[in-house]
C-alpha cells in the first residue's frame, strides 16, 4: 500500500553568500577628493521554513533535495548597497520540527500557522570602505569581503499535533472510534495494520467547543525497537497532551496488554509516561454488568477508565467529558 503520508525527509541546503563591499571613491567635478563612497555588499539568500496550516505532510519536499538560496550582490559607488541573495521557503505543516542531520543537533520547529525561522542562514555582507574612513585615513583601499553561505543537511521531521492521541495494539478499534466521534474518515477493517498513518479528526463538544484527536498507528510488542511499523508512528504521540489507550474487550489480559503499551512509550520517550493518561474498553457492547465488574477490578490505580462502544455509542459522552476535563 503506498501513501502520500510521508513524515521524514531529508535534504541538502545551502545558502548564499554574502555579497562583497565595494572599494569606490566620489569622484565630481570640482570635488577632487570627495572621499570614499563604497556601499555594502547584499546578504546571501536565507534557507526558510514556513508553516502552512493547509499541508499535513512533507510530500511535497520528498523529491527536492537539493535547497539552495541565491548570492548577495556586491555593494557599488555612491553608497549604494547591494541586493539581498534570494531566499529559499520551505512550506512545511505544523508541527515539523528541523535537525542537523550530521549531528542531530535541534535546530527549531514550527508549531503555528505562517510562522517562519531560518534553518541555514544566509552570509552577511561585506562593508564597504566608506565605513574605513578614519582621521588617519581619508582614503582607505580596503573593503570588506562578504561572509560564505552554510551548508548542511537538514532532517524534517513531522509530528502531528493534536489534543488526544489514541494508543493501542493494531485492531483495537482506534479507527472506528474516530470515525463516530467526528467527521474524520479513516479506512477501517477488521485486520491489523488497516492504519498506516495517522488520522486527525476534530471532535465537537458541549458550547461549540472541540478537540483534536489523532488515531495512531497500532503499537506492537517491540515497536520501539522498530519491530512491526517501527517507531515511526511513536513521534506523533509525542505532541499530545492526553493519552487515550484504547484495549478491546475481548482481549485475553488486560493488564498485561496495558503494561507493554506502556513498556514500548516508556523505551521510546519515558517523558511520555508523563501524559494524562485515559484508559478505555472498547467493544463494550460484548460484555455483560458482571463481565465488566470483574475487569473493572483488574483497572491500573490512578488512571481514569471506562467502557466504551463505538457500535452502540456506550459511554462516549462520558469519555468526551472525561477529555474535556483532562484537556482543562
Amino acid at each position: 500500500m503506498t501513501s502520500n503520508f510521508i513524515d521524514y525527509v531529508k535534504i541538502f541546503t545551502r545558502s548564499g553568500n554574502g555579497g562583497a563591499g565595494s572599494v569606490h571613491f566620489r569622484r565630481e567635478k570640482f570635488v577632487p577628493k570627495g572621499g570614499p563612497d563604497g556601499g555594502d555588499g547584499g546578504r546571501g539568500g536565507h534557507v526558510i521554513l514556513r508553516g502552512n496550516k493547509q499541508l499535513w505532510t512533507l510530500l511535497h519536499l520528498k523529491y527536492r533535495k537539493h535547497i539552495l538560496a541565491g548570492n548577495g550582490k556586491n555593494g557599488e559607488g555612491g553608497n549604494r548597497t547591494g541586493s539581498d541573495g534570494r531566499d529559499e521557503i520551505l512550506e512545511v505543516p505544523m508541527g515539523t520540527v528541523a535537525r542537523n542531520a550530521d549531528t542531530n543537533r535541534y535546530i527549531n520547529e514550527i508549531i503555528e500557522d505562517k510562522q517562519e525561522i531560518i534553518i541555514t542562514p544566509g552570509g552577511r555582507g561585506g562593508l564597504g570602505n566608506s565605513h574605513f574612513k578614519s582621521p588617519t585615513n581619508q582614503s582607505p583601499h580596503y573593503a570588506q569581503p562578504g561572509d560564505p553561505g552554510r551548508e548542511q543537511s537538514i532532517i524534517l521531521e513531522l509530528k502531528v499535533l493534536a489534543d488526544v492521541g489514541l494508543v493501542g495494539f493494531p485492531n483495537a478499534g482506534k479507527s472506528t472510534l474516530l470515525s463516530v466521534v467526528s467527521a474524520a474518515k479513516p479506512v477501517i477493517a477488521d485486520y491489523p495494520f488497516t492504519t498506516l498513518v495517522p488520522n486527525l479528526g476534530v471532535v465537537p463538544y458541549r458550547d461549540y467547543k472541540s478537540f483534536v484527536m489523532a488515531d495512531i498507528p497500532g503499537i506492537i510488542e517491540g515497536a520501539s525497537l522498530g519491530k512491526g511499523l517501527g517507531d515511526r508512528f511513536l513521534r506523533h504521540i509525542e505532541r499530545n497532551s492526553v493519552l487515550l489507550f484504547l484495549i478491546p474487550a475481548d482481549t485475553p489480559n488486560l493488564i498485561e496488554e496495558y503494561q507493554i503499551l506502556i513498556s514500548e512509550l516508556k523505551k521510546y520517550n519515558p517523558e511520555l509516561l508523563d501524559k494524562k493518561r485515559l484508559l478505555a474498553i472498547s467493544k463494550s457492547d460484548l460484555l455483560d454488568e458482571e463481565l465488566k465488574e470483574e475487569m473493572s477490578a483488574e483497572f491500573p490505580d490512578k488512571v481514569p477508565s471506562l467502557f466504551i462502544s463505538s457500535v452502540t455509542r456506550e459511554g462516549l459522552v462520558k469519555l468526551k467529558d472525561q477529555i474535556w476535563e483532562l484537556l482543562k
